[in-house]
């Protein structure tokens, strides 16, 4: 063999990163396998001539202490960047303008998003019987406890925000526990949130402020740091096809595809995506692992977008576009508006995102529909001038972007858990389970380092 690790991490992407740092950290003899030429997966910052666009994800948010402690660690390696406070507002596009969604009760009451009849109805949801169902869709527990309006103009497009995905597919209890949980645990949304007062209270005094954070220079920054942190003897790029086999000893073998290296090791811990798993696992029949590979996963177009003003960009988050308005664009976000590096003093950087579950096929339009697409968007939902030049623009097409946590989930998690009882040292993780989001990976990272 010619090499003999305590632990193979197999995947380059954040949860990669950051096991294996914390790993190595702790003294584990740890080694990352990365089949691309670059570690970071889906994070990718770039920067031209002062314009930040990221290729995947924007922001994350700050919802647990595992990423205030990553954060700490790094030093000033990389600098956990806060969006600003006046760009919380988030909009809302509805009959040809943008709203902004409601963030207290004076706002709730008056806004035009909701119908009159769900803003009374929604006083009765306290006394709201719980749902029976296990596998009860986002859509379905939004229109039982507080209306459809809220489902078309609140949480249709926050699902489209954050999944690019269907809220009538997404299960709430693997797609949005801390919703599920508030019904669950205290029968309301209402009561929920109330009785939790004193648990956020606790959060926000450990740092858990659940603000949108990025990192200054973008997510590029983060997965520099993180590979510097962990050392490039540590790293192997450029691995090609990998190939896991069990020994007969316990151990586990690890072929690399690029040069026939072999690697063994007690531990192997894999964050690929699911449908890299039959090839990664061969020795596990295709029917086994059925139920993980199957997983599905909502395509995104991103497009990063570099104005020579920001004269008609709102001082918020970003605008998101609800399904019942039948509109080609999911949302745009307002880079520039949530943090100052994003563009030079005076521009504007922004984010369109096209595609998600109920539009997969704009993922194969040409650069000219695109780019025309967004110059619409720009006009009409911005108010932009029709002429108004773009300055900068990189589109993103990502196939297989977001995992979607749907109706086959359970058996999935099932699934994994079974293989790893089967085989052990083996762990899979990734975005297969535990949330998709920059903390959830983050947290999953932290828990797998201290297995």
């Amino acid at each position: 063999m010619d090499k003999n690790v305590e632990v193979v991490v197999i995947g380059g992407g954040i949860t990669g990163l950051v096991t294996t740092f914390l790993l190595k950290e702790k003294g584990v003899n740890v080694l990352l396998l990365e089949k691309a030429n670059r570690v970071g997966g889906q994070l990718n910052t770039i920067d031209d001539e002062g314009f930040l666009f990221e290729s995947g994800p924007n922001t994350g948010v700050i919802s647990n202490k595992e990423v205030l402690d990553l954060f700490r660690k790094l030093g000033n390696d990389c600098t956990l960047q806060i969006a600003r406070k006046e760009a919380k507002v988030r909009l809302i596009w509805k009959k040809g303008s943008f709203r902004p969604l409601p963030s207290g009760l004076l706002s709730a009451i008056s806004t035009n998003l909701f119908s009159w009849h769900d803003k009374i109805n929604i006083l009765f949801e306290p006394f709201r019987k719980k749902g029976k169902n296990p596998n009860e869709s986002i859509a379905d527990l939004v229109k039982r406890r507080l209306g459809k309006s809220y489902l078309n103009y609140a949480v249709d497009p926050f699902v489209s925000g954050v999944y690019a995905g269907d809220p009538n597919r997404l299960v709430t209890r693997f797609a949005l526990p801390k919703l599920h949980r508030l019904e669950d645990e205290y029968g309301s949304f209402i009561r929920g949130a109330i009785k939790r007062r004193k648990a956020l209270a606790s959060e926000k005094a450990q740092g858990i402020s659940k603000d949108v954070f990025s990192v200054k220079g973008g997510f590029g920054q983060l997965v520099k740091a993180l590979q510097k942190k962990i050392g490039d003897e540590f790293i192997q790029l450029s691995a090609g096809s990998i190939k896991l086999e069990p020994s007969s000893d316990g151990s586990w073998v690890v072929t690399l595809g690029s040069t026939e290296k072999k690697i063994t090791s007690k531990k192997v811990i894999t964050t690929v995506p699911a449908y890299a798993l039959p090839d990664l696992l061969s020795f596990i029949d295709t029917k086994e692992i059925a139920p993980i590979s199957s997983l599905t996963y909502a395509p995104v177009v991103q497009i990063g977008v570099g104005l020579n003003n920001n004269s008609r960009v709102p001082l918020a988050f970003g605008g998101l576009i609800p399904s019942i308005e039948k509109e080609k664009i999911l949302g745009i976000l307002f880079n520039s508006s949530c943090y100052d590096d994003r563009a030079p003093k005076g521009k504007a950087s922004l984010s369109f995102f096209l595609g998600g579950m109920k539009h997969p096929h704009l993922l194969n339009l040409s650069d000219e529909e695109i780019i025309k697409l967004v110059k619409t968007g720009l006009h009409r939902m911005m108010k932009y001038p029709e002429d108004t030049p773009i300055e900068k623009i990189y589109i993103f097409r990502h196939s297989k972007a977001i995992p979607q946590y749907e109706v086959d989930t359970e058996k999935r998690l099932e699934k994994i858990n079974l293989l790893q009882e089967k085989y052990k040292g083996l762990i899979l993780a990734g975005g297969i389970r535990d949330g998709i989001g920059l903390a959830d990976r983050i947290k999953q990272a932290t828990d797998l380092a201290s297995l």
